[in-house]
């Protein structure tokens, strides 16, 4: 490529079309491309120089820019240039790309373009300048990224930090191919360009506060520059609206003329770009300077006077004004310390004598000033000895030291502190940059030295290893090392050293990779020299003896021993020394040997060395092919034999010098020894004692036999005299013992009956714990408690009491149910009454259904016993059966109804629930329907969460059925006690409190206040009376009235938390168990969540779900009693709302914010009462298994005394049966299931009439279908039995041949005792246990026949338990084999599994002795509170026939025209005008007064042809409309105004007449009123 500076009116190559030639439009497009990728790339060209400029490096040609900033590298260099505290060397990835030209891109590439886009972020820059990285990166969109760094340029320009970037458009030459290049690119990607020309006015528009203002004021000084008048330039300049910074009114001419070249410049630019932008994209800032250009060029203006003012301070040696200037804004210099401003001068002048130009520019002082205050910083660290400091000084970019390793940074820290410690003390302030700098450098340099110094001594070890000398000896002479005294004739002694030395410290070690350090070579070298040193004089002493004593010279030798042998010899020897060396020497020399010159020694007793006699040469290695001489004495040898002679010649002369010590010595060993023997002779005896005392106890043994057998032949001469004498001895003494215990027990009777009988109840109790307890009780102990199995009287009436009381008390429930309903009907009746008194009609009629309704369905329940399914035919009892089948399968097994309930539709199902399911469970009424209840709770809801729940909060904000139904069940009639005790004295005495007053609404308390002092003043008040909370809380008043209602609030809540938190055992099992249930449930489909969020839900439950709403309508949930008519006051229910919201806000942990701020103070509170809200959810989940509860299992319902009863209406059978059948496929999948059979027995759906019998009904009543429907209410009673018990001739029930077997085992072994069950079995009853069990049967059979038909047994036990004891015995033997077949019981352990389940029967039947008797009590209760309920209903009732009455009794007074008496029929007078007072009206007439909307197909002109006539019924409230179109009848409806009433009630404002017209329900109510009416 190919660049050349054009002249300025010069037109580009590719630019506006101005030539002659006209072209085609394919041609004039590929000429706009041209240009588009000609433009593009002089941006490319003016971003690339700016950058160089910035970078101080060259950058790729502009062709090959683009791939070459896409590494990110030269854009984190931009970053550092203009954000240095942001972005360092360091954080550049492949700063020298070196990683980049070998493998091209890495990911991490794209950090670079990350750590730029940071940059720009942390000075300002706009970001909808910013690029992707991927645009970078992947090079989507390089435009882009070349359109931001424009951007920055400009802005960078504003700020003063960065040269104005050029514009060259029309000034550089690109080739055609380049041109095309660039084209065939941008159209590969497919990019839109950017609008470069526009960079001034968005970067404006960005920054700007007051567009329209700043636009305005940018304007004005451009025409000013444009008059060349510098007091209206710098009057413009200094218009806030310009928003420009650091003016100077002292420079206004030179902000003229530099504004004034700029201006003329971008002009030029401008005329040269015209031609290529047309006049709809050509931006105002073209040729006009813009506001971050004119605050560039300004700051370029402050920056050069500012620059000249510090270097003439600098040249004048002028303190104050170099502070002033280096403080000057335009600057923008940092941290600069006027306290060191003599430094600062010092340093400054140093820094400009070295310029040859001798001026500082911007950059060169802002890196000064920066360096000098960082150095400054740094000595004040080292002075406060601060090590953390120092580093970070150290590592600080500004101060720009080099060769600066983090590694290294304590050993400089330390360094300089000696340094600088010792420049104080010669008066030296601080260290210069250049001090500290060569202190790096020394410290670099040591550290190399060591670096070089490892590396020698591991070269050192390796050449060790390798055993070679001279490879050993050329690294110990490695400079690098610098060992000392190394001497190259010593590199074999060198060798051997240090080798022993290194394996050596291996074997000390224990690690064969040891290495000698360098003071251990050092010291292996000293050593080596020593040894050479030591072992050289000693072979020229050794030369020097043998020569002597081959001349017989003896003169030399004393000399020689001390001077070369270095030992102590005695004059007086000197002889003896001569004469020993003399001998040895003649006992080694050999006749005839031809020996070398050569002796070895040996250094260290290992080392080995050679001296040549003759030329005085030593050598650590052998000499080749020489035999060293063996007739010499060696040097230890000459020590040996010297040494030995001085030793004897010294002893000798000791011994003489001590002759009266040795003769005292003497005696003193003799002394020891013989004192020696003596112990050891008194030891030996100590030792043999054992054998001494022997010898002694064996004498004296032989004279105690020898006096024995005298005296035996003594005795064996009077053998009859001593027997007798014995046995007189003994009679006395048992007689004596005998009578003494007799006495004793005489005197003691009371006592001894006492033991007796503690013994005999410890005895019982201790068979009771057995049974109980024991994990396999003996028979022996089940013998004892059998009896405990028959059924008494007693326990008859008390279950034929039970079974009543649970009768009475699902009766009720349902009529409470029914009463409720049609009461909450008629409160709607009276409603409409009020407002509509033609409803009063309807109202009788419905009240005189509610009084009949009770009588009614006695004799409807007579009829269906006598004549419907109850009655005496095979065909009905066979239905019968089926339907108690099918009910116990459904009350039995769960999984039946669970999924039914979702099969149907929620509404549907609801209704379901609230009527059939609770039916078919008694409402819970004892023990086994509510375990069956709750299993099917249970079951439903482990449903439901793994079906519909897909968030845990699902159930929070949904509704989920089964929840709906746990918690309605348990506020229902059981669950009504236990609300009403316990929340019942904490709600009456908020209630009877007439002084608390709760209002949390400031609004409320705000308006309560106004009124109250209009009232005290009698004057209006001047506040508003419509406020918001803000405004209300603006008065201290309403702030002290809303503090006091908190601290009542608080006060009552904890009154209320404490009756919650005191009755956590007053909480239905059931609602504990499912909340468990609940609990366990989310856990496992969602095994994440905290046990804060499981808790939640738990209290959502207990509290929101099911006491919440008993608290804020106590009223509605029997919490309190209530008079009909009477209501809570409106400050009774506020004070109970308030309270439940607190509660409410505490149980979900959720603090006061938002629209409910002004209670923020009670967050502490609400937090606190969460903790123990959580600990009591906690603990209501703590509950035992309904198993365990309520000692149920599998085989509860065979061992019962009486069947299971229902109470459900032939309504609610008929709707099971369809709608089982009708989800019989989702419900039971299996062909084989057992309901598939069941309801294949039934058949289809029976009707009503089926149910009640034939002639129930009249054919030809015109009311029976309002009759069926009435008699579909009634309810039948329904024995629950299993189709699938014992049945003769069929494969026996595992499970009831068990509970026979058992019940024959307990017949037998009453009668007959034995140790285990097979040892009764086999042996044959006595006449007398035969006896004793007729007895038993006959017994049986007497109590049989008083027992009532419900609670009879099955024939086949009764039957069984007539048989004789044999035939049992023969029973039980069979029935044993078949259950050992099924791996119930087993012989080998003598059938011990059927006596635990016994032993299980008896400790069950105790229990459920015992559960009967609770159940008694709580039924009584139930049915008490069930009867006050009625009786309220009652009362309802009786209020609602005095308002009826009394209705009546006006509605005769004021309507003469027609009267209805109590009785309920019409007293009809004038029926004749009655009967004629029609209305007619036309569809226009109607359609005026906003009655008729419109009329399907008729258009609005044509409603004056239709006429409406509206004629009253003969019932009231019955109207009959009649349309006419043009006179001609078309069509009639029936109107029934209670419809009307019902459809207003339910909000229904349009319905549709006669199928075309639509109605306005509201208007037309009012006609109806007001004509027939007079309302």
């Amino acid at each position: 490529m190919h660049h050349e500076e054009l002249a300025p009116l010069q037109r580009p190559r590719y630019g506006s079309i101005v030539d002659d030639e006209r072209l085609s439009a394919e041609e004039m497009d590929e000429r706009r491309r041209q240009n588009i990728a000609y433009e593009y790339l002089c941006h490319l060209e003016e971003a690339k120089r700016w950058m160089e400029v910035c970078l101080e490096e060259e950058l790729p040609p502009t062709t090959e820019l683009e791939e070459g900033l896409r590494n990110g590298v030269y854009l984190a260099k931009l970053a550092k240039f203009f954000a240095p505290n942001v972005v360092s060397d360091k954080k550049i990835y492949d700063v020298q790309q070196e990683r980049y030209k070998r493998s091209g891109l890495h990911f991490r590439h794209t950090d670079n373009t990350v750590q730029w886009l940071r940059a720009m972020e942390s000075i300002g820059l706009p970001k909808i300048f910013y690029p992707e990285t991927t645009d970078v990166y992947d090079r989507k969109n390089i435009p882009r990224m070349i359109y931001c760094i424009h951007a920055l340029s400009l802005y960078l320009f504003k700020l003063g930090l960065a040269p104005q970037i050029q514009d060259l458009l029309g000034k550089v030459d690109f080739t055609e191919e380049e041109i095309s290049n660039m084209r065939k690119e941008l159209e590969k990607y497919g990019i839109q360009m950017p609008s470069f020309s526009k960079i001034g006015g968005i970067l404006a528009s960005e920054l700007s506060v007051d567009e329209a203002a700043l636009h305005a004021a940018v304007i004005a000084i451009n025409e000013a520059v444009e008059k060349g008048i510098a007091e209206q330039t710098i009057a413009t300049l200094r218009n806030p609206n310009a928003m420009l910074l650091n003016v100077d009114e002292e420079l206004a001419q030179d902000y003229q003329n530099e504004l004034f070249e700029a201006k003329r410049r971008k002009e030029s630019n401008a005329r040269l770009k015209n031609g290529t932008i047309s006049e709809e994209e050509r931006d105002v800032y073209e040729e006009l300077l813009t506001q971050a250009e004119i605050q560039g060029n300004i700051n370029k203006i402050n920056i050069h006077v500012a620059l000249v003012r510090v270097n003439e301070a600098i040249d004048w040696q002028d303190e104050v004004a170099l502070m002033a200037g280096l403080n000057h804004p335009a600057l923008s210099l940092l941290e600069v310390m006027p306290q060191n401003s003599s430094w600062y001068l010092l340093q400054l002048c140093d820094s400009k004598d070295q310029k040859m130009q001798n001026y500082l520019a911007h950059d060169e002082l802002s890196i000064a000033v920066e360096m000098l205050s960082a150095v400054v910083l740094l000595n004040q660290a080292l002075e406060n000895k601060d090590i953390l400091m120092i580093k970070n000084h150290l590592r600080n970019p500004c101060i720009g030291f080099n060769n600066v390793e983090e590694e290294n940074l304590q050993r400089y820290a330390d360094t300089l502190l000696s340094i600088k410690s010792e420049a104080s003390s010669q008066g030296q302030d601080y260290l210069s940059w250049n001090d500290i700098q060569n202190c790096i450098d020394m410290v670099n340099m040591q550290i190399q030295e060591e670096n070089e110094r490892i590396i020698a001594i591991g070269h050192i070890n390796e050449a060790i290893d390798q055993g070679n000398p001279e490879r050993t000896l050329e690294t110990l002479l490695l400079p690098t090392a610098k060992l000392q005294d190394v001497t190259p004739v010593n590199a074999r002694h060198y060798q051997d050293v240090l080798h022993h030395a290194k394996a050596q410290k291996c074997k000390e070690s224990q690690d064969e990779s040891a290495l000698l350090w360098l003071d251990e070579i050092q010291k292996g070298i000293g050593d080596a020299n020593n040894n050479i040193k030591e072992v050289a004089i000693l072979a020229v002493g050794t030369s020097m003896i043998n020569k002597s004593l081959e001349k017989g010279d003896s003169q030399p030798i004393l000399m020689i021993l001390q001077s070369k042998f270095g030992l102590r010899v005695i004059p007086e020897c000197a002889e003896t020394y001569f004469r020993n060396l003399s001998e040895a020497k003649n006992l080694k020399t050999r006749e005839d040997s031809n020996e070398s010159p050569w002796i070895k020694l040996v250094m260290k007793n290992m080392y080995d060395y050679y001296y040549n006699v003759e030329t005085e040469e030593g050598t650590c290695a052998a000499p080749e092919g020489v035999a060293p001489k063996t007739s010499w004495l060696t040097g230890e040898e000459i020590q040996s034999i010297v040494g030995q002679v001085t030793a004897d010649y010294n002893r000798e002369q000791l011994w003489l010098a001590n002759e009266n010590l040795i003769v005292q010595l003497q005696a003193r060993a003799r002394g020891f020894l013989v004192r020696k023997n003596y112990q050891e002779r008194k030891a030996y005896l100590q030792n043999q004692e054992p054998s001494a005392i022997k010898i002694q106890a064996f004498w004296k043994g032989f004279k105690q036999r020898k006096s024995y057998v005298a005296r035996l032949k003594v005795l064996q001469g009077n053998v009859a005299a001593i027997v007798k004498i014995q046995s007189w001895v003994k009679m006395w003494l048992a007689k004596r013992a005998y009578r003494k215990r007799l006495q004793y027990f005489k005197d003691h009777n009371d006592e001894i009956v006492k033991i007796q009988a503690f013994l005999r109840a410890n005895k019982a109790r201790e068979d009771y714990r057995t049974l109980i307890g024991a994990e396999n009780p003996p028979l022996t102990v089940l013998r004892k408690f059998a009896y405990l199995l028959d059924q008494s009287d007693l326990d008859f009436q008390e279950e034929l009491e039970v079974t009543r009381l649970r009768e009475e008390v699902v009766t009720k429930i349902r009529s409470n149910q029914q009463l409720e309903k049609d009461l909450n009907l008629m409160d709607i009746k009276i409603g409409l009454l009020v407002k509509n008194r033609i409803t009063l009609q309807d109202v009788v009629l419905h009240s005189k259904k509610l009084n009949k309704k009770s009588k009614s369905q006695l004799e409807e329940m007579v009829m269906v016993d006598k004549q419907g399914i109850k009655g005496l035919s095979k065909e009905r009892r066979k239905k019968l059966e089926a339907y108690q089948h099918l009910f116990y399968l459904l009350q039995t097994n769960p999984t039946y109804l669970a999924k039914l309930i979702f099969q149907m539709p929620q509404n549907k199902s609801t209704k379901f629930m609230d009527t059939v399911i609770f039916t078919l469970y008694n409402y819970a009424s004892n023990q086994r329907e509510e375990y069956l209840l709750l299993k099917l709770f249970k079951t439903a809801l482990e449903e439901e969460i793994n079906s519909k729940v897909d968030q845990i909060q699902d159930i929070v904000t949904g509704n989920p059925t089964v929840i709906k139904m746990v918690v309605s069940f348990n506020r229902g009639a059981r669950g009504q006690n236990t609300l009403r005790q316990l929340l019942a004295p904490v709600v009456k005495e908020i209630m009877e409190d007439k002084s608390l007053i709760i209002n949390t609404s400031p609004v409320d308390v705000y308006k309560s206040w106004v009124n109250q002092l209009e009232m005290q003043t009698g004057e209006a008040s001047k506040l508003p009376y419509d406020v918001t909370t803000e405004q209300a809380l603006t008065h201290t008043e309403v702030v002290n009235k809303l503090e006091s209602s908190i601290q009542s609030l608080r006060a009552v809540t904890d009154k209320v938390l404490m009756s919650i938190f005191s009755s956590l055992n007053m909480m239905p099992y059931g609602m504990r168990y499912i909340a468990k249930v609940l609990k366990s449930s989310l856990h496992e489909k969602f095994p994440d969540a905290t046990e804060d969020e499981l808790l939640k839900i738990v209290g959502n439950l207990l509290y929101y779900r099911y006491m919440n709403p008993a608290i804020v309508a106590p009223d509605g949930f029997d919490i309190i009693d209530m008079t009909a008519g009477g209501q809570i006051h409106p400050d009774q229910r506020r004070n109970l709302g308030c309270v439940a919201k607190v509660l409410q806000h505490a149980a979900s942990n959720k603090l006061f914010e938002g629209e409910s701020a002004h209670l923020s103070s009670m967050n502490t509170y609400l937090s606190q009462t969460y903790q123990k809200f959580r600990n009591f959810f906690q603990a209501a989940c703590d509950v035992p298994e309904p198993e365990e509860k309520f000692n149920i299992d599998e085989y509860s319902d065979m061992v019962t005394l009486s069947k299971p009863v229902i109470y459900i209406s032939i309504e609610e059978i008929i709707n099971t049966h369809s709608l089982l059948l009708e989800h019989r496929d989702a419900i039971a999948t299996e062909p084989n299931d057992l309901l598939n059979e069941l309801l294949e027995g039934l058949g289809p759906v029976p009707d009503i009439e089926s149910f009640l019998g034939e002639g129930a009904v009249d054919p030809n009543d015109p009311n029976r279908e309002s009759t069926l429907n009435q008699l579909a209410k009634t309810e039948i009673s329904l024995s629950l039995t299993s189709k699938y018990e014992l049945r003769e001739g069929e494969a026996q029930d595992l499970k009831s041949l068990m509970i026979k077997t058992k019940r024959l085992i307990v017949d037998v072994i009453r009668t007959q005792p034995g140790d285990t069950l097979l040892e009764i079995l086999e042996t044959p009853a006595t006449a007398q246990q035969e006896s004793e069990h007729l007895k038993l049967v006959e017994k049986r059979a007497i109590l049989d026949s008083r027992t009532p038909e419900k609670m009879k047994h099955s024939q086949s036990i009764f039957e069984d338990g007539q048989l004789p004891i044999e035939q049992k015995k023969r029973k039980i033997q069979r029935n044993l084999r078949t259950l050992e077949q099924a791996g119930l019981v087993s012989s080998t352990t003598k059938y011990q599994e059927i006596i635990n389940e016994i032993a299980k029967d008896i400790r069950n039947q105790r229990r459920y002795r015992h559960h009967r008797k609770a159940e008694l009590v709580k039924l009584q209760q139930t049915l008490n509170a069930l009867n006050s309920k009625t009786a309220f209903y009652e009362e309802q009732i009786n209020y609602y026939n005095t308002y009826i009455k009394t209705c009546l009794d006006n509605l005769t007074r004021k309507n003469s025209r027609r009267s209805i008496k109590l009785d309920g029929k019409e007293e009809v007078k004038g029926s004749k005008k009655l009967k004629q007072a029609s209305l007619k009206y036309t569809a226009a007439r109607l359609h005026e007064k906003g009655v008729i909307l419109e009329i399907e197909d008729l258009q609005t002109n044509q409603f004056k042809n239709v006429m409406f006539d509206i004629t009253p019924g003969e019932e009231v409230g019955d109207f009959e409309i009649k349309a006419k179109f043009l006179g001609v009848e078309m069509e009639k409806v029936q109107l029934h105004f209670q419809d009307l009433l019902q459809m207003q009630y339910e909000g229904v404002a349009v319905m549709k007449m006669f199928d075309k017209a639509k109605v306005n329900v509201n208007l037309l109510i009012f006609l109806l009123n007001k004509k027939f009416y007079g309302k």
